[in-house]
């Protein structure tokens, strides 16, 4: 952070629904600051251009994050509202990060191209510049190293706003970057809400931009850089199904379906918040997976129950109001779908599972972002491709089958960046190349993707 103004950006525990924390937020003349400061950092430090330095200051990043991470895990626990366990889980995964596209800043490059023994012809990859980075509130940690570090691999300065939700983990990183000396102006935070974030995008000085968060909201950025001529990746969330087939093996199958939902109270975009059953087997899943909901613990995340709570009130009703509409429109709840009786303060919701649901109603189609899992009976594959296809999103799906024949045919019918099989998630997969379709958006994080998207090819032709 450079100058900040006077105003306080409050932290509040979902747990306890009272602040726990402030932190500075940015004015609007911050942001111009903090951006004028990164393009010159960009601009005149010949340093920065040198592989191997960049790759000095990922490692240390990723250092710097084990080292405080007993602190890190639980202000994300207390900030989001996360079971400590997930925190961890969290600041392991933001150091992998680091750590993986720290090995790649000298290994990325262009290549050379034969055009005959009277020219030399090669690319090169350069960076944009000032990467501009918007991010949520679910993984607050994870998702800006996810975002940095493979801008700031191939030679960019990054200035990342997180949510006004959660802000204290990308903060503190940024104050640590700082302590620890790392090269001046290529990873700072600003923090506010969505004024500093407009802001931030609309500023001249920066060159691309990086959406994490609702489609609702991207469709905004994405105009905002389209009048500016500058690229924007854009990832919008899901609505992602489970096909589980007859011959799945649910014995493994369910208890991974269940996970896939609750990590994170459901807040993730990647949640598996549709489950689409063979009809031959239905009940039986639906009866495991109620009574895997029934055994959950629930409470505040610094005492690391199974569930947490929600993340403010605002989504509390948000998701609460959605089951209540399917309710009145004849869906069926399963279990769950209340507040749980036992808990005196805190923003919670009941693990819930709905069914009896026409494909088209809004549980279905629109994201809940919280603990609710949707079932739908199909009577073969055809229909189960179908039902999985038919949504806006397109960004994950899982198949549980024992044929490898039909996993293959389904995994490669469905509309989605990414499919499992027989699993789900694979511990987040830092070298998996991660995004979707549709309204998820187009971006692709993680893996060698991400290098792409945050470098720019130039050619060069030389006639000898």
């Amino acid at each position: 952070m450079t100058e900040l103004s006077t105003s306080i950006l409050e932290a509040v525990d979902p747990a306890t629904e009272k602040v726990f924390a402030t932190l500075p937020a940015s004015s609007l003349e911050d942001v111009g600051r903090v951006v004028s400061r990164a393009r010159h950092a960009v601009q005149t430090n010949a340093q920065w251009g040198s592989p191997s330095v960049r790759a000095h200051a990922l490692y240390e990043m990723a250092r710097l994050l084990r080292e405080n991470a007993d602190e890190l895990a639980l202000t994300e626990c207390r900030d989001t509202g996360k079971p400590l366990a997930q925190g961890r889980d969290d600041v392991a995964m933001a150091a992998s990060y680091f750590t993986y596209y720290a090995g790649w800043a000298d290994k990325f490059g262009g290549r050379s191209i034969p055009l005959g023994p009277e020219f030399v012809d090669y690319t090169v990859r350069e960076p944009w510049g000032v990467c501009a980075q918007i991010i949520p509130w679910n993984y607050p940690l994870q998702v800006t190293a996810r975002c940095a570090a493979p801008a700031m691999a191939v030679g960019n300065a990054v200035v990342l706003k997180p949510s006004e939700q959660a802000s204290l983990t990308p903060y503190r990183l940024a104050a640590l970057y700082r302590e620890a000396g790392l090269p001046e102006d290529f990873f700072t935070v600003v923090v506010g809400a969505g004024d500093v974030g407009s802001a931030l995008v609309g500023d001249a000085g920066v060159d691309h931009v990086t959406f994490v968060g609702s489609a609702a909201v991207g469709l905004r950025v994405a105009r905002q850089c389209l009048e500016r001529y500058i690229p924007v990746e854009l990832e919008m969330g899901g609505k992602s199904p489970t096909l589980v087939f007859e011959d799945a093996d649910l014995d493994r199958a369910v208890p991974v379906i269940v996970r896939a939902l609750i990590q994170n109270a459901g807040q993730s975009c990647s949640a598996g918040s549709r489950v689409i059953i063979a009809a031959p087997i239905y009940d039986e899943v639906i009866g495991r997976i109620t009574r895997a909901f029934g055994a959950l613990s629930i409470g505040p995340g610094e005492s690391d129950f199974d569930l947490g709570p929600l993340v403010s009130a605002r989504q509390l009703e948000h998701s609460h109001g959605m089951v209540t509409r399917a309710r009145e429109s004849g869906a069926r709840i399963v279990c769950g779908g209340r507040r749980p009786a036992n808990l005196a303060s805190g923003w919670y919701l009941e693990p819930t599972l709905v069914d009896n649901v026409d494909v088209d109603a809004e549980i279905v189609q629109e994201e809940v972002f919280g603990p609710v899992l949707v079932a739908s009976r199909v009577a073969d594959d055809e229909e189960a491709v179908r039902v999985a296809n038919n949504s806006t999103y397109g960004l994950v799906a899982g198949i549980w089958t024992r044929d490898l024949r039909r996993a293959h045919a389904v995994a490669n019918r469905l509309e989605v960046g990414q499919v499992f099989v027989n699993s789900y998630g694979v511990g987040g997969g830092v070298a998996i190349p991660f995004g979707g379709l549709k309204r998820s958006g187009h971006a692709r994080g993680k893996s060698e993707e991400a290098l792409l998207a945050y470098s720019r090819v130039k050619n060069i032709c030389i006639a000898l």
